[in-house]
């Protein structure tokens, strides 16, 4: 899996398709790709690499002009899953005289069966990939007669796994065939052109109207003309939507790395997500995507939050806050084992699935089983148009703004800040009155103001990251809402810094992790205001104990903690539920600056991908 990007029109191809590259090099990848149609035969470039090598082959921007006569290519970065990164393993793949060339995201499960078939036929294969499996069997369908479609259809009707795919073929010189199941395929619609993407981004500096095809669509592009149907042979109309969001939202803008804009981004994006979200007069929040009156909020039972990663991390927020303030049982469950576990859900549950992208095929499979399972279905994404937002068909979009950098910032923070009003909606519902729902309300909108408190130390952070440069391993711990933030920053650290880390509830320090502690191991210890705080503390004294160095995420002059740690951060005070917000982007920032300091990739962490499609 990574990357897409595939054109039909009169441009000259081959930059537009280096340039759609660029545009998803965030995303993660290890190879880069093109192959472009050049009257009767394709001509197909592979680099291992950056995107940078790729377009050194083509010659250089100069260079490129060569195949000025091309209008019609596909092009893609990958992110290995079958065979290591090789120029031999990266895509496009094709058949001999390259007569078909395709690129794919997702995993064909069944591939190793089919190679033996197609291998029983005759046929040779050059890599270890189980796209060139899928390329191979295309072929073996295909016949001028009936065209590149029908033997798409025909080949993915035998296939098992997940796919998005672009192909073409030199019979049909202007054509691309685009087919999508659990992973995302956006076409980007134009004056007599189409651009195709895995990604919006890709797509945005030449229109905003799309068309996101849905799981078993085939589309056949040429030019400005799209036509849909599905892998059945019905032609269906699929709606179109609008990118809300501009190019320049996608640029550092002068910052160093688009991880720290992001950061900086965080006020005006957590603005975003809460405008006009807070209805003060009544102390309450309007969430009206989630389609539930209130009658129906009242005889909910249950809120299950199921995500990945950071988005699991978030949920867990959610879930001490629902509990908190609505009275409402919350549980948190890892996407993937939701699916494969049988889980016990029913009609009074509802399901919130957290996903920036949209397209987390684990917490998409969660979504599917908690439908057919018969329990109300949300969303809780960033992309409009999404997979997860379209299936759902209810939930409440973030409006952060694209994200670049592979490590979630402001994904985070907004998740956080939806999760603070569902629970406010929720506490209304059942046993909040209003005097205590303007309340939290107010506190809610001053998150913003808060997080640029924080982002003020900016300076003083850094200087305290440069003493952790060369430590190999760090404790987070944290109580109550601080233990979803010790993940959190744990997670952090170790994506970008490449720092083993591990979060724990400070509770669990002494059952086990103690044994670890000595002058090698620094605790990262959230010690800012609020229940469990004192009990923390009696964690830090026990860690110092250890000979273990200290780093405290204090509440601003908090004299008793800044006295038990070796360094500390200090956080505006507010309550523990929005100090998740806060801590959070102090400990971003440290993340940041150890990783800077390492010298460390930091937008693109190594092996690591933005939108993770496949399980």
């Amino acid at each position: 899996m990574c990357g897409i990007v595939g054109y039909s029109g009169s441009k000259a191809v081959v930059p537009l398709l280096i340039n759609g590259l660029r545009k998803l090099e965030y995303r993660g990848y290890d190879s880069a790709g093109i192959a472009i149609s050049r009257g009767d035969k394709i001509d197909i470039f592979k680099r291992e690499g950056k995107v940078d090598n790729l377009a050194e082959l083509l010659g250089g921007t100069e260079g490129m002009s060569q195949y000025k006569d091309a209008h019609t290519g596909i092009a893609h970065t990958r992110w290995a899953t079958h065979g290591p990164p090789s120029t031999v393993n990266s895509h496009p793949h094709s058949v001999p005289n390259n007569r078909i060339a395709l690129v794919h995201n997702g995993i064909i499960e069944n591939y190793a069966s089919l190679k033996l078939r197609l291998q029983g036929e005759g046929r040779e294969f050059l890599s270890e990939t189980d796209t060139e499996v899928l390329c191979h069997l295309i072929d073996s369908h295909y016949s001028p007669e009936t065209g590149l479609q029908e033997a798409v259809i025909k080949a993915l009707k035998e296939v098992h796994g997940t796919f998005g795919i672009c192909c073409q073929s030199v019979d049909e010189p202007g054509v691309l065939i685009v087919a999508r199941r659990g992973s995302p395929i956006v076409i980007g619609l134009g004056e007599d052109e189409t651009i195709v993407a895995s990604d919006a981004s890709a797509i945005i500096n030449h229109t905003r109207q799309a068309i996101y095809l849905d799981d078993n669509d085939i589309a056949r592009v040429e030019g400005g003309k799209v036509e849909i149907s599905t892998l059945d042979r019905r032609q269906v109309q699929r709606e179109r939507a609008e990118i809300d969001w501009s190019e320049g939202a996608a640029e550092k803008s002068g910052y160093e790395h688009y991880m720290l804009k992001e950061i900086f981004e965080q006020p005006e994006a957590i603005r975003n997500a809460i405008r006009g979200r807070l209805d003060h007069d009544r102390g309450t929040a309007i969430l009206s995507g989630l389609n539930l009156t209130a009658r129906e909020l009242v005889d909910l039972h249950r809120l299950l939050i199921v995500g990945c990663g950071t988005s699991m991390n978030a949920g867990l927020v959610g879930e001490y806050a629902v509990e908190d303030f609505a009275g409402m049982l919350a549980e948190v469950e890892q996407a993937a084992e939701f699916r494969y576990r049988n889980p016990i859900v029913n009609s009074r549950d509802i399901v919130l699935a957290i996903s920036q992208s949209g397209e987390t095929a684990d917490t998409l499979a969660a979504v599917r089983e908690a439908k057919d399972k018969g329990a109300l279905v949300a969303g809780l994404v960033n992309v409009v148009g999404s997979t997860i937002a379209r299936e759902t068909g209810r939930g409440i979009y973030l409006h952060a703004g694209p994200e670049i950098s592979v490590a979630s910032t402001k994904a985070f923070t907004c998740q956080v800040s939806v999760l603070l009003m569902v629970a406010l909606k929720l506490a209304r519902s059942r046993r909040f009155s209003r005097e205590e729902g303007m309340k939290m309300a107010r506190e809610i909108e001053q998150v913003p103001e808060l997080v640029e408190q924080v982002l003020g130390q900016n300076d003083a952070i850094a200087k305290v990251a440069e003493s952790f440069v060369n430590y190999r391993s760090m404790f987070y711990i944290g109580r109550g809402y601080m233990y979803p933030v010790a993940l959190e920053g744990a997670l952090k650290i170790k994506e970008i810094s490449y720092i083993h880390a591990e979060g724990y509830n400070a509770a669990e320090l002494k059952h086990g992790p103690i044994a670890l502690l000595d002058e090698e191991m620094p605790v990262v210890a959230l010690l800012n205001d609020g229940p469990g705080k004192d009990k923390t503390m009696g964690n830090v004294a026990e860690s110092k104990a250890r000979s273990a160095p200290v780093l405290g995420v204090i509440t601003t002059g908090d004299e008793e903690a800044r006295a038990a740690c070796d360094w500390v951060i200090e956080i505006p005070a507010s309550p523990q539920y929005t100090a998740t917000i806060t801590a959070t982007v102090a400990l971003q920032l440290f993340s940041y600056h150890v990783a800077r300091l390492k010298g460390c990739e930091i937008d693109q962490p190594r092996n690591l991908a933005k939108s993770v499609t496949v399980e």
